[in-house]
């Protein structure tokens, strides 16, 4: 995926000027080789950071690098000023760690006292006002540090993900559509740039793609993609078209930006002068980590776009849609996998999920648009949704929201697709997460969440987690376990 960012991770050590300098060194080495063993690339940089001269020093060495994404590493005590001093002027995602001490037969000079060292450190991350990524216990051996770095990679590729990001918006949502329409103002404290365009615009550069040399090469991707799935080869240059115009467009706009995502207009009257319906497209380019949002769902795009960051594995937009009617969960038998039927939603969509993520994919019309759209004919300007069984596995559903008066919420939960026929239409899957109906009520309906979540295919709860702490999101909903109530749950 070249629409997502590539870390190059960079390791500093810090030492306390009354503390011996050897031992932050000596346990620097050992952790980058601690990360090696596990193939995680860290350019180990060789200043130790004593005073703020050696924070200027360690900077420019950082930089002429090409790090993007900061390790300071507490070999001993550390300085905490020239420490968080180093934090504040590096320009990208900082984690903190500390060294524990190795062993009971050297703790006089081998003594570094890190523990204590990360407390003072912390005060002053909160006098600088940062933001770094901190581990929930991050004292440990080198071994159990590289883990937290490995732990860190995805969460920073998030953060310069969102930095680098601009979001390209095609005409206002649909009607009663209201919850996909949010104030964008929280995005720019993001660093996130946002276009907006109209639906005319969007026309306009699909009939200047007409002709396009590049068509006929998509058009031939599509079908070797749809294979057996290919019902409509006649509508496939049209598709290719719409794909060629969203390309050319991303390109030309990037400007400042280094990534970009989409949030477009794909009803109802797009398909009066399109001709199609775009969903086939949007999951071809979410499948090469450039999610196109339905019904201009511009933080939708943002949380798929996350997950993709996150995961670096496509991801998709999904209605939580429809319960699992109670005949479906008694003939499940061991598909079920010991979940309560509270635990089960349909996630659905009408055709944007990538042909990677679904099982049987084929080229389909879209159902509901064609009752309104197209009643007791043919299907033809609603033909062009990518429908099949989302495939089981681990996910993790997750949205990033602001509210009506710009305050950004979050929610993230984990949970699984399983291998339960959903006997309906679109990109449709079975999923299963623990206490979703309390997680229903009291987060996504308290919160007033909109019906659209995105979903990474991994597990990616603990990413997801403190990516979006590191952003200053102080509201976010899990899905609590039994017996921990939620503050709105009536305990009776």
């Amino acid at each position: 995926m070249n629409n997502i960012p590539a870390v190059k991770l960079g390791l500093v050590a810090v030492s306390r000027d009354c503390f011996p300098i050897e031992l932050s060194r000596r346990r620097r080495r050992a952790l980058a080789e601690a990360c090696r063993a596990r193939g995680l690339k860290i350019a180990e940089i060789p200043t130790i950071i004593e005073n703020e001269a050696h924070a200027l020093e360690a900077l420019d060495k950082l930089r002429a690098a090409g790090v993007n994404a900061l390790v300071l590493y507490l070999g001993n005590f550390g300085p905490e000023g020239p420490t968080t001093i180093l934090a504040q002027r590096f320009d990208g995602p900082v984690m903190f760690a500390a060294a524990a001490e190795e062993t009971g037969k050297d703790l006089v000079d081998g003594r570094g006292d890190a523990y204590c060292g990360m407390l003072n450190a912390s005060y002053n991350i909160g006098l600088r006002k940062l933001r770094p990524y901190i581990p929930e216990y991050p004292v440990g051996t080198a071994e159990e540090v590289a883990g937290m770095i490995a732990d860190f990679l995805p969460v920073a590729r998030v953060q310069l993900g969102l930095k680098g990001l601009k979001i390209f918006a095609f005409g206002p949502r649909p009607q009663d559509f209201l919850a996909c329409n949010a104030p964008i103002k929280p995005l720019y404290d993001l660093g996130v740039e946002v276009m907006e365009n109209s639906e005319l615009d969007l026309y306009d550069i699909f009939l200047k793609a007409k002709g396009a040399r590049e068509i006929k090469a998509v058009a031939k991707d599509m079908a070797k993609e749809l294979g057996a799935g290919n019902a409509y080869p006649d509508l496939l240059e049209k598709l290719a078209q719409y794909e060629v115009a969203l390309i050319r467009f991303l390109k030309a706009n990037l400007g400042a930006s280094r990534y970009g995502i989409f949030a477009d207009k794909c009803w109802p009257a797009f398909e009066s002068f399109f001709g199609f319906v775009p969903c086939y497209v949007n999951s071809r380019l979410a499948g090469r980590g450039i999610p196109v949002a339905c019904e201009v769902d511009i933080y939708g795009a943002l949380s798929e776009y996350m997950a993709v960051c996150a995961t670096e594995l496509p991801a998709t937009l999904l209605d939580i849609n429809n319960t699992v009617p109670a005949d479906m969960v008694k003939t499940a038998g061991k598909a079920l996998r010991g979940y309560k039927p509270t635990d089960l939603f349909m996630g659905f969509h009408c055709g944007n999920t990538p042909s990677s993520c679904l099982i049987d994919a084929g080229l389909k019309y879209q159902l509901i648009m064609h009752r309104l759209q197209e009643p007791g004919k043919a299907p033809d300007v609603t033909r062009g949704t990518l429908e099949g069984r989302i495939k089981t596995g681990g996910v993790t559903i997750f949205r990033l929201q602001s509210t009506a008066d710009a305050i950004l919420r979050s929610y993230v939960a984990e949970g699984e697709v399983l291998d339960i026929d959903p006997k309906s239409f679109g990109g449709i899957g079975v999923v299963a997460v623990k206490e979703m109906g309390r997680f229903y009520r009291h987060v996504l309906i308290e919160k007033r969440f909109p019906h659209h979540t995105a979903m990474a295919f991994a597990p990616a709860g603990k990413a997801f987690f403190s990516a979006v702490r590191m952003l200053g999101v102080e509201d976010i909903g899990v899905n609590r376990p039994a017996g921990l109530p939620y503050p709105t749950e009536n305990p009776f």
